[in-house]
């Protein structure tokens, strides 16, 4: 797996210059797309992932199956939670999420799509619903500061997956509603939810389970990125939560156990393995679980992403920075 990566590393560089966006030589490919009508200034932000559009297939309507049926998965391996009122908790496992990306689901007729950008190590969930129509998202095989940009199926608008906004198209400045969900241990949501629905292996050719990023947080740098990295020799692939517009590094987090500032409660407790480090995902380093909670106990949107997507996002360093030592 680690000749793989170097193999990936090595193509994506080399193809980094020959990609870079230009929409009149999309226009074929997106006959649907309208590029006029977009908040990017930089075209040479978008570069190619390599996959074509679909190349990394989306799911939808995926199976689930009970807790207790489930005996594929290491118990520190890392899953999405999201919890909907009235509903099973579900699990949606990395190991898929690695080679899908996105997952379109309703679970009790709430349209969601869950999602998992590895080069940032973003994964948030959002509502499909805009303007009373629901949307159905997959891959475009483009990357925005190498984070994954998302398309819809009806309009083929473009949407940038680390703060769901519209960024091409019909739904340009058009934000998904994010809804909470968090990662956390197999082994963590297993025991809380012993009665949960945990998504069934997809019916594709894939090597679940194995991470085809070998060693890829403990990188330098990022794949496919042209853009700033973060100052004040900030590791650029260090785990933040972001929390609107502040993070705070894990490592602090990891530390204290539990911070409480800006009307938020983070907790942090050991036992989920990285999707980003070993070849088997279940025997990768330790980075832990976070909740984000406000001080009643509710949780809180956040998501848990490298330093180098948050500080490109625009978002107001003060309080990272002043915690990373």
């Amino acid at each position: 797996m680690r000749m793989i990566l170097t193999i990936l590393a090595v193509s994506l560089g080399l193809m980094a210059d020959n990609l870079k966006a230009d929409p009149a030589s999309w226009e074929r490919e997106w006959p649907k797309t309208d590029f006029t009508r977009t908040s990017v200034d930089d075209w040479s932000e978008i570069l190619s992932g390599g996959p074509p559009k679909d190349g990394i297939p989306a799911l939808s309507d995926p199976s689930f199956i009970a807790v207790a049926d489930e005996t594929r998965i290491d118990g520190r391996e890392p899953v999405i939670t999201l919890e909907i009122d009235g509903q099973s908790p579900r699990a949606y496992p990395i190991r898929y999420l690695t080679w899908h990306e996105i997952v379109n689901d309703a679970p009790g007729g709430v349209p969601v799509a869950v999602t998992f950008c590895p080069l940032c190590n973003s994964a948030l969930v959002f509502d499909r619903r805009v303007n009373g129509e629901v949307l159905s998202f997959g891959v475009s095989g483009k990357l925005r500061n190498s984070d994954m940009v998302m398309f819809d199926r009806e309009t083929e608008s473009w949407w940038q997956q680390a703060i769901g906004e519209g960024i091409v198209g019909v739904h340009n400045g058009t934000r998904l509603t994010q809804l909470p969900s968090w990662l956390e241990s197999w082994a963590e949501f297993a025991a809380r939810n012993p009665d949960g629905l945990v998504m069934d292996e997809p019916d594709y050719n894939r090597s679940y389970g194995r991470n085809p990023y070998v060693k890829y947080d403990a990188s330098a740098r990022p794949f496919l990125f042209n853009g700033e990295l973060p100052p004040h020799d900030i590791p650029a692939l260090m785990r933040v939560v972001r929390v609107g517009n502040r993070a705070w590094p894990m490592n602090r987090l990891a530390n204290a156990g539990e911070i409480r500032e800006a009307g938020v409660v983070i907790t942090w407790a050991a036992g989920q393995a990285s999707a980003l480090d070993t070849a088997r995902i279940g025997d990768a380093k330790d980075v832990g679980s976070i909740r984000v909670r406000d001080g009643a106990g509710n949780d809180l949107i956040h998501d848990v992403m490298f330093a180098f997507a948050f500080h490109q996002l625009g978002n107001a360093l003060f309080p990272f920075i002043e915690q990373v030592q």
